[in-house]
This record gives structure tokens, sequence and C-alpha cells, in this order.
């Protein structure tokens, strides 16, 4: 798809589709007033009749009594109500009805609506986003392909020259962010049976293979073992499919110490010899959601040319159930020397995350941010809108809960208290695995915590945002928190 980001004059605008906002109250923004005086009233008379009132995300195309190829409206609601979040709504709802209609060219003009305190290369940036994730689709292994994509060039429109730089600034990073998310998605979406550990090592390759700044690593098992890797390896040691430590670096030759991301890489969680229930065995193709984001992330950060130090390690293991697993009640001896007793087989996320965040320390971080589908609690506590938040640096925690406002991609902190500590308490390690159903969440952080006493360390938990679940016939990955990640990562290469 060609994108522009240009001063347009809609009388001049007759080949393509338009895409206006309407506000529920019957109000039409500036350009809206001018498009309906081209159309010898043809919305306002909409409106009067009721025929279209503007309700929040509501779309209505229109082909006739218009100068225009066509018009696309869309419902924005009340206008002093529109949020950051529902800006993003408006404009997905939006491109996805321009796609509907088979709109090959479109104009738009969402860029007129007020949402407070954000700025107008701030709404280019989210309607570039918004446009990768309206024309998504994974159809990779259906028989029956869905149609062709019949939107082939967008225009979105700024009332001034002056605002060109940053706008087209604005666009570039939005458009790469939307490719990263779509890059995660894809991964997310394949099947255990073709997205192996070794099958997320080759698209590590792939990507240093494309990208000269970036370069790989892969730990085979041999020398995890002789690392002292024992959480990890436990892990794998059930399954037929080789585990593998994915060790990325972007920008190396910057001195700086770098940002380290750690994704963890489950691609395909059974809950091991704690084995899940059927239908709780439905999703966990998606426990490698974490991986899935750094590998976005190395790719975006790429496509930018981000003056970033960037680190990505990525701990590719299989929980499988048999004789050669791991147990519960089995005691494991981790990279960093200390001794973990395995009270659930089905809690093997943060052991894999144990060895990998020890392993972080070889590069010297400044900071250390973990990205994992980690614990069901999370999904109780908030659902599948915020990512759950963890860190032992409250400035840290501070700036990613901007990044994820600025982004449209929003965490929440919950607290890492000591007091949870005791419930990972065992009388035969020095930790257990688990630390039962109460706060599963922070538990689960107090135990990674245990390993990340020597940077700056945040924890993401995605377990609820990563993949969308609405139980076996709606599913599909969301690609987050490459948006949040990002807008972290934009801010720091300011700096």
């Amino acid at each position: 798809m060609k994108f522009s980001v240009k001063v347009t004059s809609p009388e001049k605008q007759q080949n393509t589709c338009l895409i206006l906002g309407v506000f529920e109250e019957g109000k039409l923004t500036a350009t809206g007033k001018k498009v309906d005086t081209l159309c010898h009233g043809t919305i306002s008379k909409l409106l009067k009749e009721g025929i279209f009132q503007g309700k929040l995300a509501c779309t209505l195309p229109l082909f006739q009594y218009t100068p225009f190829a066509c018009l696309v409206l869309v419902g924005c609601g009340k206008e002093k109500n529109i949020t950051p979040i529902l800006f993003k709504k408006i404009a997905v709802a939006a491109i996805r009805a321009a796609c509907a209609n088979k709109v090959v060219e479109a104009t738009c003009y969402l860029t007129e609506l007020p949402i407070k305190r954000q700025s107008l290369p701030w709404k280019v940036k989210q309607l570039a986003e918004a446009t990768g994730e309206a024309c998504y689709r994974f159809d990779t292994f259906k028989t029956e392909k869905e149609p062709p994509l019949t939107l082939k060039e967008l225009i979105i429109d700024i009332p001034h020259s002056k605002y060109q730089k940053p706008c087209d600034q604005a666009f570039k990073q939005g458009q790469a962010i939307a490719e990263g998310v779509t890059f995660t998605k894809n991964l997310a979406n394949l099947p255990s049976n073709i997205c192996t550990p070794h099958y997320l090592a080759q698209q590590a390759k792939e990507l240093a293979k494309n990208y000269p700044a970036l370069s790989v690593k892969i730990l085979e098992e041999r020398e995890m073992k002789k690392l002292g890797m024992g959480a990890l390896l436990a892990v794998s040691q059930g399954s037929a499919q080789d585990a593998k430590l994915i060790c990325l670096q972007y920008n190396a030759h910057i001195k700086r110490a770098p940002l380290a991301l750690v994704g963890k890489g489950i691609t395909f969680d059974t809950g091991g010899n704690s084995l899940k229930s059927p239908e709780n065995m439905v999703g966990m193709k998606y426990d490698m959601c974490g991986a899935a984001t750094v590998l976005g992330i190395m790719k975006v950060a790429a496509m930018l040319k981000l003056p970033v130090h960037l680190i990505g390690i990525i701990p590719a293991v299989e929980n499988m159930p048999g004789g050669t697993a791991y147990k519960p009640e089995d005691i494991l001896t981790s990279l960093s020397g200390q001794t973990i007793e395995v009270i659930s087989t089905d809690a093997e996320g943060r052991l894999i995350l144990a060895d990998a965040l020890t392993y972080c320390e070889r590069y010297k971080p400044d900071v250390v941010i973990d990205i994992a589908t980690l614990t069901g609690a999370v999904v109780v506590s908030l659902g599948m809108h915020a990512i759950g938040l963890l860190s032992n640096h409250q400035p840290l925690a501070n700036a990613l809960l901007a990044a994820g406002e600025e982004s449209n991609d929003r965490a929440w902190q919950l607290p890492l208290w000591d007091d949870y500590q005791d419930q990972i308490k065992s009388p035969f390690a020095d930790m257990a695995n688990s630390g039962g159903r109460s706060a599963g969440t922070i538990t689960a952080a107090c135990f990674l915590s245990r390993f990340t006493k020597n940077f700056r360390w945040a924890h993401l938990d995605i377990a609820g945002t990563g993949a969308m679940m609405m139980g076996t016939t709606e599913r599909m990955a969301t690609g987050r928190p490459v948006p949040l990640l990002m807008q972290y990562i934009i801010r720091r290469a300011r700096k």
C-alpha cells in the first residue's frame, strides 16, 4: 500500500474516497462542512433524518449523491469524549469500512478530531498503526483465501505544510511499528508444529541476514548444559524439540550500556507432567508471544535505524509431559547457582526466564525488561486490557507506564513487596517455583526478582493481552506490547 502525508483540498480529491468523522451531536468537522456543501447538503440531511447518528465507530459508505468516488462516514461519538483509545478505535473502524467497500484510494481527514493533550504528529502515528491493524489478516493455512485488499493508496491530510516534517517522522515510526506488530502477530499465530524453537532461531537468523545492524548467536543445549542452565534445560527435557537460547544484538558498536529485552519462548505449553485440562490447552501456542515481541521490536529498531544499543534474549523451549520430563518436587540448579524446588511443571515460564535473565548479565545492561505470557492470574486481575507491570526500579516503571499511555498500549503496575516473597519459600531449596493461587502474578514476579538483583529490571506479564482468547473460535494474536516498548525505546533514543 502506498502512503503519504500531505496538505489536501477536499474539492480536489474527487477521484478518491474521503474518510470523514461525524460527531454524535450531528456536528461536522471543518472538512465535513466543506464536503457537505460540495454534496449539496447530503451529509447534514442524513444526520437530520437519523439515518446516520455518529455513534462511536459506526460507519456509513456513500457512493451516490456525491461528486467524490465515495465517502466513508465514521461515527466519533460525543466531540468532548474522544480519548486516545477511542481515536484508535474510530480509525480502525474507518479503514476497515474502506477496505470492506473495495475502496482503492482514500484521503483520511481524521486528524481533525480533537483529542486532549495529543499532537498532530501523534494522530498521524496512530493512524499509521491503525491502518496496519485494520488491514491485518491471517489466512496462511486456509485453502480459501480472503479476497486481496483493494485499498492501494492512503493519504493522511494535515492542515499546513509547517507540520510536514514532524508528521512525516511520526508516520515513519507508526508505519514501522505497524509492520513490527504484523510480524509479531504472524509468528504468534503460527501453529506449534511449525513454530518450534528451531523455527524461532531461524527467524532470528533471517532478521540478522536482512538488517546489517543486527547480529545473532544461537546457544544449543550442549552449550547451555556446559554453562549450567539447569532451570531452562529441565523444562526442555520432556520434548523431542531441542531448546535454543537466541541472542540478538542491535547496534553493538554503540558503547553505551544496552537495553536488554528477554522474551519468553514456550512454543507450546502442555503444562508438562502437571498437565493442563483439554480446554486450557487450546491457545497454548501463544505462550511464545514474549519471544515474538522481542523479534518484532528488533525488526522495528533496525527498520528505523534507531541510535540505541539493544540486546534480545529468547529462551525457546517446548514444555511436554512424559518419562523424561521434569517432575513436581524435582530440585533444579539455575545458572545463577540458586536452587529451585519444582512445585508445578506448569510454572515453567519463570524457570526459563530465570536462566535467561542471569545470562543477560554478561552484556552489562543498563536496563532489562522481560516480556512473558506468564500467569493466568493476570487475566483474573486485569482482564484483557492492561498489561501487568512489576519492577524493582520505580523510575523505569514510570517510564513504561508513560510509554503505554502515549502508545495506546497501556500497562498497570502491581506491587513487588517483600511481603509476598514468603509465598515462594521451600523447605528443601532456595525457592519454590510456585506460590499458589493467591497473588499469582506478584509471586511469579517475586521469583524472577531473585535473578535480577544486579540490574534495573521490569517485568511485563502479557498473558491477558498478547492474544485475544474468546473460546476456540475467536483467537488471534494482538502484537502487544510492541507499541508500548517501541515508544519507550524511541524516547530512550531521543536522550
